[in-house]
C-alpha cells in the first residue's frame, strides 16, 4: 500500500500529528465498540442466575455510557481524518496549479485542456476519498476485527476457527476484484478526460461549430464519447455489484455456522448463553467492517489509478526552467533590450522553422518583421520570451545568453501582445491591469489612450468596469486588440513585441495607435510583425522572413530599393488602396 500511496507521502507527512491524532481516536472507538456484546454477556447471564432491577439499570448505564464514549470518539476521528483528507486535497490542487503554470507551450501540446481539468478535478476528488474515507474505513475495520477477534477467541477458539472458516475466500475475492476494479477505473478516467476535453473544445469554439453548421455532428461525437463513458462505469457497477453481494454470501454462511455451531455449544455447556450472545453479536457487528472492505478495496483502487495521473503531472519537468539562470542577476534587474541573433536556427520537432538567423536590434530601437505566413515571424518573438527555447549561446539579451536570465526577470520587462488576443471573463479595468495589478487610474488611462481605446471604453454604460464576458466576446476584434496592445503598455517594458496586433484596425486608427506608442514607448526595443507596409515602414529595421531566412532587411526606401519581396508587397497594397479609393 505504501508503495502505490508513495507520490503522496510527502503530503501525509505534513499532517502526520493529525494522522497519530486521527489514529488514537480511531483506536479509541473501537475499544469502546468491542465492549458492547461483552455487557450483554453479562446481561444475559446475570438474567440466568437472577439479578436485580438495580444491576440491570447499572449494566444499562454502563452500555449507555460506552455508546456515548464511542460516539465521541467517532466524530473526533472522522473530523481530523477527513479533514486531513481535504487539506492534502488543497495542497495538491495549489501544487497542481503551480507546476501547470510553469510548462512550457510543449507541455499543452501533448495534454490537452480537457485532460488536465479531468486530473484536477475527478481524479482529485478520487484521491481524497482514498486518502480520507478509505483510510478511515480500512483502520476502523482492521482495530474493531482484531478487538473482536481477541474476544471470540476467548469465548471459543474452536468457534472462532469454524465461523471464519469461509474468511480467506473473501480475501481472495477482494484480492481479484481489486485488480479489475482498478484497470476499469483507469479507462473510466481516460474516458472522462476526453469527454472533458471534446466539451471544453466545443465550449471555447461555440461560434466557429455554429457558423459552419457543425452542431449536430459534434453533438454525435460527444454522444459516442459520452457511451464509451458510460459502457464503461457500467462495467464497474456491474463488477462492485458482484463483490458485495458475494461477500455478504460468505458473511450469510459465517453466521449460519455460528448459530449452528455455537448453539451445540450452549446445549453441550461449553459456552454459556451470554457467551453465545455476545459472539453472534460481534459476528453481526463484523458484517459492515468487512463489507465495507468491498467498498474500501472500490475507493482504493480509484485512488491509485488517480494518483498515477496526478503524479505523471507533478512530475512533468518544464522544458524551460532557470537551471541555466545566473544567480547574480537580481529579480528587480531592468534590461537595456539589446537583442543578438547569432547563426540561431530553431525546428519544432523535425520540422526546420528558423534557418541561420543573424540580427542584432539595438536598445530603443523598433524592428519590423514582413514575411509570408508560415515563415517563422511569431517563432522569432516567442524564442525572446522564451516560450520556446532557442539553441544555447544563439540568443542574446543585453549581450548576454538569454537562458543566463531568470523567467520571472526577462518576462518583467517585456510587453507581448499575441496574435489570438486572450481576455479573461473579467472587467475591462481587471483585463488592462492583468500585468500590474497594482497601477494607478491615472496610469490605466494613459495606457488606454495610448491604444486609442480609452474613449471608446468610456462610453460603455459602466465604463472600465464593463465586464467582458467569455474571451471578451462582447467586444469587437479591433477593440480586444487595442485593449491587449494597453496592457502590453501598462507594464512599461523594455521589449515591446507586437504579432500582427494591428490587423484588427483600420489604417486611420493604425497610424493612431502607432503614433500613441511612439510617444508612450519611445525608449523601449520595439518588435512589430505585420503584413501592411503602412505599420512597419517607420521602422529603424525591417526585416523579411522567407522560409525561416532573412532574405532581406533595411530602412523602408532601402528595401524598396531592392526590389524584392517587400518592394512586391508594397506595390501590391497601393494598388489595392488605390481601387478601394476608385471603387
Amino acid at each position: 500500500m505504501l508503495r502505490e500511496l508513495g507520490p503522496l507521502l510527502s503530503y501525509m507527512r505534513r499532517y502526520r500529528w493529525g494522522y497519530l491524532w486521527g489514529t488514537l481516536a480511531c483506536i479509541a472507538t473501537n475499544v469502546a465498540a468491542v465492549q458492547g456484546p461483552q455487557i450483554l454477556r453479562k446481561v444475559v447471564d446475570e438474567l440466568e442466575r437472577g439479578v436485580s432491577r438495580e444491576r440491570i439499570v447499572f449494566l444499562a448505564c454502563i452500555f449507555v455510557g460506552i455508546y456515548l464514549i464511542k460516539g465521541v470518539f467517532l466524530y473526533a476521528q472522522r473530523w481530523i481524518l477527513i479533514g486531513i483528507s481535504r487539506e492534502i486535497e488543497f495542497d495538491l490542487r495549489n501544487d497542481l496549479f503551480r507546476q501547470l503554470e510553469r510548462q512550457d507551450a510543449n507541455f499543452y501540446q501533448k495534454y490537452r485542456t480537457g485532460d488536465v481539468m479531468a486530473r484536477m478535478t475527478n481524479d482529485l476528488n478520487a484521491v481524497r476519498m482514498l486518502l480520507g474515507p478509505a483510510l478511515m474505513y480500512s483502520a476502523n475495520t482492521i482495530f474493531f476485527t482484531v478487538g473482536a477477534l481477541y474476544f471470540l477467541l476467548r469465548i471459543s477458539p474452536w468457534l472462532t476457527l469454524v465461523a471464519w472458516a469461509p474468511m480467506p475466500l473473501a480475501s481472495i475475492l477482494v484480492q481479484y476484484f481489486g485488480r479489475k476494479i482498478h484497470d476499469r477505473f483507469e479507462k473510466i478516467q481516460e474516458s472522462f478526460s476526453e469527454i472533458s476535453s471534446q466539451a471544453q473544445e466545443n465550449y471555447s469554439g461555440a461560434r466557429l461549430v455554429r457558423a459552419f453548421g457543425r452542431e449536430q455532428s459534434q453533438m454525435s461525437l460527444f454522444e459516442k464519447l459520452n457511451r464509451q463513458y458510460i459502457t464503461r462505469a457500467q462495467g464497474l457497477v456491474q463488477l462492485m455489484g458482484m463483490l458485495w453481494p458475494t461477500l455478504e454470501f460468505i458473511l450469510g454462511i459465517a453466521m449460519i455456522i455460528t448459530l449452528l455451531v455455537g448453539g451445540h455449544e450452549v446445549i453441550a455447556h461449553r459456552i454459556s448463553p451470554g457467551d453465545f450472545v455476545a459472539f453472534n453479536t460481534y459476528m453481526i457487528l463484523l458484517i459492515w467492517p468487512i463489507i465495507a472492505v468491498g467498498w474500501v478495496v472500490n475507493l482504493f483502487q480509484r485512488g491509485t489509478a488517480s494518483i498515477a495521473r496526478i503524479d505523471e503531472l507533478l512530475r512533468a519537468k518544464p522544458g524551460i526552467d532557470d537551471s541555466a539562470a545566473d544567480p547574480a542577476i537580481p529579480a528587480d534587474a531592468v534590461l537595456r533590450g539589446e537583442i543578438e541573433f547569432c547563426h540561431l536556427n530553431f525546428s519544432y520537432g523535425d520540422t526546420p522553422v528558423l534557418r541561420d538567423i543573424s540580427l542584432k536590434i539595438p536598445a530603443g530601437s523598433s524592428l519590423a518583421i514582413v514575411g509570408p505566413t508560415g515563415s517563422g515571424k511569431t517563432t522569432l518573438v516567442n524564442l525572446i520570451s522564451r516560450l520556446y527555447e532557442a539553441p544555447e549561446g544563439a540568443l542574446l539579451i543585453d549581450g548576454r545568453p538569454i537562458r543566463k536570465y531568470p523567467l520571472e526577470v526577462l518576462r518583467r520587462n517585456m510587453g507581448i501582445v499575441p496574435q489570438e488576443t486572450f481576455l479573461f471573463s473579467e472587467t475591462i479595468r481587471e483585463n488592462l491591469a492583468f500585468g500590474v495589478p497594482s497601477t494607478s487610474t491615472e496610469e490605466l488611462l494613459e495606457a488606454a489612450e495610448a491604444a486609442h481605446i480609452r474613449r471608446e471604453f468610456e462610453e460603455f454604460p459602466q465604463r472600465f468596469e464593463t465586464t467582458v464576458g467569455e474571451r471578451g466576446m462582447t467586444l469587437s476584434g479591433g477593440q480586444k486588440q487595442r485593449l491587449a496592445i494597453a496592457r502590453a503598455l501598462l507594464r512599461r517594458p523594455v521589449i515591446l513585441a507586437l504579432d500582427d496586433a494591428l490587423a484588427s484596425v483600420d489604417t486611420y486608427t493604425e497610424e493612431r495607435i502607432l503614433g500613441g506608442l511612439r510617444n508612450y514607448s519611445a525608449t523601449a526595443t520595439t518588435i512589430l510583425i505585420s503584413h501592411r507596409v503602412s505599420t512597419v515602414r517607420n521602422a529603424d529595421q525591417i526585416a523579411v522572413l522567407d522560409r525561416g531566412r532573412i532574405v532581406e532587411v533595411g530602412r523602408h526606401d532601402e528595401l524598396l530599393a531592392l526590389d524584392g519581396y517587400y518592394a512586391s508587397l508594397y506595390q501590391k497594397q497601393q494598388l489595392e488602396e488605390e481601387l478601394t479609393v476608385a471603387g
